[in-house]
């Protein structure tokens, strides 16, 4: 069932969250223990030289829910503090998965790049 949680108000250490940036809308969490899934449509930041033309945006679903609608980045993803695309002009990996020493696991993770529209 999805609930949503009036105290979602922090971007970090919430499941769902752009890290550091965005909050899910919703809490699509199951119970401890059962299977989460996260499909991530995720289009990278585009640059002109050194001018940010587009930045990175996410659109998640987490159990099928959606939790996060097209969110723009404000630059790569940082514990408890804001950032920018100052320092980055990357627009490909690594992809990085968080589990703060819980018992968490992956697996099935499909990563296909995807062409942009012409």
């Amino acid at each position: 069932m999805t609930t949503v949680n009036a105290s979602l108000r922090t971007a970090d250490g919430i499941a769902g969250a752009i890290y550091g940036q965005t909050p899910p809308m919703v809490n699509a969490a199951r119970r401890p223990g059962q299977w989460q899934t996260y499909d991530v449509a995720f289009t990278a930041p585009r640059f002109a030289g050194d001018k940010l033309l587009a930045p990175a945006c996410f659109t998640v679903f987490w159990n099928g829910v959606l939790v996060q609608n097209h969110t723009p980045a404000l630059g790569p993803t940082l514990h408890r503090a804001l950032t920018n695309y100052e320092k980055t002009r990357s627009t490909s990996g690594p992809i990085l998965l968080q589990k703060h020493g819980s018992a968490v696991r992956f697996r099935n993770i499909w990563v296909r790049p995807i062409k942009p529209a012409s």
